[in-house]
């Protein structure tokens, strides 16, 4: 049984941590990393677990397995105790791992390993197939209600109202790279298509507040040597958490799942 360390219990986080808490697990919850320590002892207490609250250092000594969701400025923080000790980081903070392209390296020398999991986003296999062949383009649209945005460090910082709009407004066009560092809370999933295709500079995103959309939703067009194909998502937004999608969480536990089964379907 792998010994499993969360860092974050925000909505991804939490979410995990609950739904390994209720049901049978090939890990052992071991640690728990997270500066708000009550909401944390509230949680272990109503789930009924006993799991320590942990810093960095203690929780990437004591586990084999640590999901990474905290908030991005803290990321190196967590991740780079856990890459020092070996451990395997799953996580879905795209955005930081574009910022830190120096990662994986430091990865491989410690025999880390670091998961991206899919995120609010489908079709990554086929990205990564595609890639190894010739992309041609990569174009993603995404739209969200604007109240799912209206809070974007970007949009405070530029005084961008999103009150009352009675048609979207395209609050980005350009390169994932620099989507990603304006957005880095709303569009992790621009990250992981760049990492999976051409990279953030050829990736072309828009980032869209929508007032005719309830769902979080992504359109991705992808032309390449081996097929042209368009994928749609409309992800639910978590209750706790308009800017994320209940379906992230989950893909941390599809990827957890594919850690231990004896079949794993899909690259």
């Amino acid at each position: 049984m792998l010994k499993l360390g969360i860092a974050g219990l925000g909505t991804i986080g939490g979410d995990v941590l609950c739904r390994l808490a209720s049901e049978n697990s090939d890990f052992k919850i071991s640690g728990i990393c997270t500066r708000s320590h009550d909401k944390a002892k509230a949680l272990l207490a109503e789930l009924g677990v006993d799991v320590p609250l942990l810093d960095p250092a203690a929780l990437a000594k004591h586990c084999d397995v640590i999901v990474e969701a905290v908030p991005s400025n803290a990321f190196m923080d967590v991740v780079m105790p856990a890459i020092n000790h070996g451990v395997t980081i799953v996580t879905v903070s795209g955005g930081a791992l574009l910022q830190n392209p120096d990662i994986a390296d430091k990865a491989l020398a410690k025999g880390a390993r670091i998961i991206l999991a899919t995120g609010a986003l489908i079709g990554l296999d086929a990205v990564r197939a595609a890639a190894k062949g010739k992309i041609s383009s990569v174009h993603m649209v995404t739209r969200k209600p604007p109240d799912s945005l209206k809070t974007a460090a970007y949009v405070v910082d530029h005084n961008i109202s999103l009150e009352n709009l009675s048609e979207a407004k395209q609050l980005y066009a350009g390169p994932a790279r620099e989507g990603c560092r304006r957005f880095p809370a709303n569009v992790n999933v621009a990250a992981a298509l760049s990492l999976a295709g051409i990279g953030p500079d050829e990736t072309h995103l828009e980032i869209w507040a929508d007032p005719d959309v309830d769902r979080n939703t992504h359109n991705i067009t992808v032309v390449a040597d081996s097929a042209r194909f368009t994928m749609t998502i409309e992800n639910i937004p978590s209750p706790t958490n308009p800017a994320t999608g209940r379906i992230t969480a989950l893909s941390v536990l599809a990827a957890l799942d594919g850690l231990v089964t004896p079949l794993r379907v899909g690259s």
